[in-house]
């Protein structure tokens, strides 16, 4: 093929030129991401059954509900958790299920149970989305003027913004932090006693008054003969406004007075639910949180909110104005612009280090033609497998980089060299490389290709992120090869002038220098191989050494998934004492704010009151706080520095325990950094049990110095009001339990009775007691119910009140109740050694409980028992790809010697910066071993044709050794300056580039020093080899 474009080198441009436009037209139409879609698809059920406690809830709805989850396709685990008056279940499943079959199965699941579940539930109805586990982005309404208060903006984005929102490509869910208007009717018990009515009276009134009327017309079909004309009959049968339905009529007395509900309740159009709050940087307002679905783009998905808030404020009251302080896309954006600045830093670097070792412009312009060239058939790659632009394959594209030069310099350099030391004009001096290095090619690729392969089949969340990695290298360094096979052969016959032979050598000036310096370190070099196959033996045992070194370090590498990055915003998880009310938890986050608003770093702080990840209720608030952009950044304002700082103030706080926590690195993998597991009672012992084995395991915790801000993530346990019922004492004064029931469920939870137009929208008609007549016990024993004689009866005289602590919400996980735990690892450690601390820990907890970790802790047990499996694999298909390609099991055998070489140098670069072996370690691994092979197959594959060529073994070792040892040293140090950028990168994404870079540099130093080990390996091989056959 190279003779083919030697001759026909118009071919080449033109194939090229193919290449670059599939690339071009590619470009635009990929999606950008800052990951793929990593994190397995979630199906969220919401029940609402209003005044229930959280044990209520467990028992009578989650349990039911998760008995038929069990046995859904594909599903990997499903959690709950059940507060007062709610529960949301959550269903994860395997990574690559399809969403809308993994809903739609849920839903059919869903249809079984409904008929077993209570009827206050199925009434407000179960509500079934696709989500993601954290929050793309914060909508807020404010009003300026004050003119619209809180339930006026709520009711205004329930109307006009949030279903836009939902219809939105990419929005799994919309939830908002309010509520809309509903008719509400405030009833007063003690005039409901005078009158001799219960609230049942009140809801059966409403229910039979307040209903459609559909009258037909008149003269309808069949009619006589005589019909000339037909009307629609009109009955207001529904009410639409607070005067109406205090008019309503309860009672008729035999004097002709009337009961309406005006006399017993106040009627207003006020909020549907009290749950929640929004404050945006100390102002009142209302929020929706958005959610992506599994799959979706944030930063498509989040352009397109933005578009259409845009378009919506055209419509917006006066004074009423959007905000979005929280948007986690921003990140996404900068990450993808910095990772392409690291790309232009590495070419310009290769380019410098190819003109050093090439000393001419025409040289060293023939391997960069190459780059953009691969590059753009990878971007064609990947839109035809489906791929997006993400961190992911960018960082393969950068670590590619200093690949793709390399068979590029491999032919230039050959060329370059027979015309220096021969005198061969350009066109016959390339057929002559191209017949000496073709083969090296060959195989340079089979070998960085081939080890790229296990990690495009690895299940899991951890096998798309290498699949990555696998699809944009593999893809560009078979690029790379075939240029180098079709572009560069036809470039350098064309574009390269002849030089007389020994030129190269007789430079003056700088290059000059390099190159008599370069030739005595060639000299040195081949010196020290000549020194080392006399004592083979001793750098044996050297090597053996250096693998026992190596050995250590690797064990001893504290295991983590992927490094935390500065994202741009901090979360801050607020957690009053049981019972505390909203009042006290408003004063709690006025101190939050004011600490924000001191911190130079941070722009605005959106709380949202009622709702954290502990679990919804008046003493609960999440404060997302954004930061200002990195740039307008000092060192000191990183986001783990501001949250550390926020942590330390917030310990102040008397009233409150608060937390300031990073982001999880992979949006949908939990809600925050750091580890996450289940404490579950598999054995039956009790929730008593379960409790005080959590506050065991949390003391425990809190002493160990491997472990920080270890924490359950669920309400404490709240004070609870036990009503025993005398059911005897009830029934003789005849009195039923359901009607018992029926009231406590109106006048303290709410009776949702049916919907009343308003202003062209259908809201609710919701009935319940006073505020101030059910704030004490005694408020909720004076209660009357009607017995079966029609006469009052007060609660008292049957039922009796006692305090206790009770559980403010349950939690399920894989159907046992489980306590949710999380933390992170203490300063200096890695989270896998935390995650061994917390699995020690929990051995020491008695018997029957067990722990599962989830989210991205999950993640991160898999992708540590897949490494093993995945290197091993790896280096086994490069053995076999050589061993096919040269027909030999030695040659194969004495290349991957030098990889554990290569390894260590990784080993060595990152316990030295302390970082962790986390999963872009492991692709930098995978990488090394690639290269590592490489330089080595330079120099084998050189001497194994000297020495077929009837040239001594040793000899044809030496001789090889120096020929390769320029372009083992210029490609080397291309890759190595090439990943520098990584190396060193800071602001956005710079932790992941840091992560990848390091290992990477360290293995390719260290695997080109071990180029004086490759002639020893090779030839004690080659003499294992000979002595075996004879």
């Amino acid at each position: 093929m190279p003779q083919f474009f030697i001759d026909r080198p118009v071919f080449a441009w033109v194939v090229a030129f193919f290449i670059l436009i599939g690339g071009a037209l590619a470009i635009p139409q990929l999606p950008v991401a800052q990951y793929p879609n990593v994190a397995p698809p979630q199906i969220e059920i919401a029940a609402t059954y209003p005044g229930a406690s959280a044990q209520t809830m467990d028992e009578s709805v989650v349990s039911l509900i998760e008995q038929e989850l069990n046995g859904a396709d594909h599903l990997l685990y499903f959690s709950s958790q059940s507060s007062l008056g709610s529960a949301t279940i959550t269903a994860t499943f395997q990574p690559g299920t399809n969403p809308e079959l993994a809903q739609v199965d849920v839903q059919n699941r869903l249809k079984a149970v409904e008929p077993r579940l209570p009827q206050a539930v199925t009434q407000q109805g179960l509500q079934v989305e696709k989500v993601s586990a954290g929050f793309l982005l914060l909508i807020t309404l404010s009003s300026n003027d004050g003119r619209l208060d809180e339930v006026a903006l709520s009711d205004y984005m329930a109307r006009s913004v949030l279903n836009e929102i939902r219809r939105l490509d990419g929005v799994g869910k919309a939830q908002l932090y309010g509520a809309e208007r509903a008719m509400r009717i405030w009833l007063d018990p003690q005039k409901l006693i005078g009158f001799n009515l219960t609230p049942a009276d009140v809801n059966a009134a409403v229910a039979a008054q307040n209903a459609q009327v559909p009258a037909g017309s008149i003269g309808d079909l069949p009619g006589p003969s005589t019909q000339e004309i037909t009307a629609t009959v009109l009955v207001k049968g529904q009410l639409s406004n607070p005067d109406e339905f205090a008019d309503i009529v309860l009672k008729a007395n035999p004097d002709g007075s009337t009961v309406r509900i005006g006399d017993v309740a106040r009627v207003e159009v006020g909020s549907q639910e009290y749950q929640f709050g929004t404050r945006l940087n100390g102002k009142q307002s209302t929020a929706v949180g958005v959610q992506l679905s599994p799959g979706a783009n944030a930063l498509n998905t989040a352009t397109l909110i933005r578009a259409k808030m845009d378009e919506l404020s055209r419509y917006f009251p006066a004074g009423v104005e959007y905000k979005i302080p929280y948007d986690t896309s921003p990140f996404v954006k900068v990450s993808i612009t910095k990772v392409l600045y690291t790309l232009l830093e590495a070419m310009v670097l290769v380019f410098l280090v190819m003109l050093l070792f090439l000393q001419n412009i025409r040289y060293t312009l023939i391997p960069t033609l190459v780059v953009p060239v691969a590059l753009m058939g990878t971007f064609a790659t990947m839109l035809a497998l489906g791929f997006s632009i993400n961190v992911l394959t960018m960082f393969g594209m950068v670590l590619a980089i200093g690949i793709l030069v390399d068979d590029a310099i491999v032919v230039v350099e050959n060329v370059e060299r027979i015309m220096a030391n021969e005198g061969l004009p350009p066109r016959e001096a390339t057929r002559k490389a191209m017949q000496q290095i073709t083969g090296a090619i060959i195989g340079i690729t089979l070998v960085l290709v081939a080890v790229f392969i296990p990690m495009a089949f690895m299940p899991g969340s951890v096998g798309v992120i290498y699949q990555q990695f696998s699809l944009s290298m593999a893809t560009s360094i078979l690029f790379s090869a075939f240029l180098a096979l079709t572009l560069t052969p036809a470039l350098c016959a064309t574009l390269l002038k002849p030089i007389a032979a020994g030129e190269h050598h007789e430079r003056g000036g700088f290059f000059g220098w390099f190159n008599r310096r370069f030739e005595r370190l060639t000299d040195s070099y081949q010196g020290g191989v000549a020194y080392a196959l006399k004592r083979s033996g001793r750098y044996l045992l050297i090597y053996l050494a250096l693998l026992v070194v190596m050995a250590l370090l690797f064990v001893r590498l504290p295991s983590s998934f992927l490094p935390v990055e500065d994202q741009g915003y901090t979360l801050t998880d607020i957690q009053l004492p049981p019972g505390a009310s909203q009042n006290r938890t408003i004063r709690v986050v006025e101190q939050i704010e004011a600490h924000n608003a001191s911190e130079p770093g941070v722009g605005d702080s959106t709380i949202i009151l009622g709702f954290s990840f502990s679990g919804n209720g008046q003493n609960a608030a999440l404060a997302f706080t954004t930061l200002k952009d990195w740039s307008q950044r000092g060192r000191d304002d990183s986001a783990m520095s501001i949250a550390e700082r926020a942590t330390a103030a917030f310990g102040e706080i008397k009233d409150a325990v608060a937390y300031a926590i990073l982001p999880p690195p992979i949006d949908g993998l939990g809600t925050s950094s750091g580890f996450e597991f289940r404490l579950q009672d598999r054995s039956g012992v009790g929730h008593e049990a379960l409790m005080q084995a959590r506050t065991e395991l949390l003391r425990a915790a809190e002493k160990s110095p491997i472990l920080a801000n270890v924490r359950e993530n669920a309400l404490a346990e709240a004070p609870q009001v036990q009503l025993a019922i005398d059911r005897k004492q009830a029934n003789a004064l005849g009195v039923s339990f359901g009607d018992i029931g029926s009231l406590l469920s109106t006048a303290l939870g709410s009776a949702y009775i049916n919907d009343f137009p308003n202003q062209g929208r259908m809201q609710r008609v919701v009935i319940q007691a006073e505020g101030d007549q059910r704030s004490q016990v005694e408020d909720l024993l004076r209660l009357n119910v009607r017995n079966s004689a029609g006469k009052m009866v007060p609660l008292s005289s049957f039922v009796s009140a006692s305090w206790k602590m009770g559980p403010a919400q349950l939690t399920r996980y894989n159907g046992y109740p489980a306590v949710d735990v999380s933390g992170e690892p203490a300063a200096g450690r890695s989270t896998g050694e935390a995650m061994q601390e917390i699995e020690r820990l929990v051995a020491q907890l008695p018997n029957g409980l067990g722990l599962e970790w989830t989210g991205l802790s999950l993640q991160e047990r898999l992708s540590g028992s897949q490494a093993p499996l995945l290197l091993g694999l790896s280096l086994l298909i490069v053995f076999l790809c050589l061993a096919a390609l040269y027909e030999s099991w030695s040659i194969p055998a004495s290349v991957l010697l030098v990889v554990p070489l290569g390894v260590l140098g990784a080993v060595l670069a990152v316990t030295l910066r302390g970082m962790p072996n986390d999963v872009f370690f492991k692709v930098g691994l995978i990488t090394i071993i690639g290269l590592s092979a490489k330089n080595a197959i330079l120099i084998i594959e050189f001497a194994k044709s000297l020495y077929d060529e009837g040239h001594d073994l040793l000899d044809a070792t030496l001789q090889a050794a120096r020929l390769r040892l320029r372009p083992i040293v210029m490609t080397s140090l291309a890759f190595i300056l090439g990943v520098v950028p990584l190396a060193i990168a800071s602001g956005a994404s710079s932790a992941s580039q840091q992560a990848i870079g390091t290992g990477v540099i360290g293995g390719m130093i260290t695997a080109t020093l071990a180029v004086i080990f490759v002639p020893v390996f090779f030839v004690v091989v080659m003499k294992l080899v000979k002595r075996s056959s004879r």
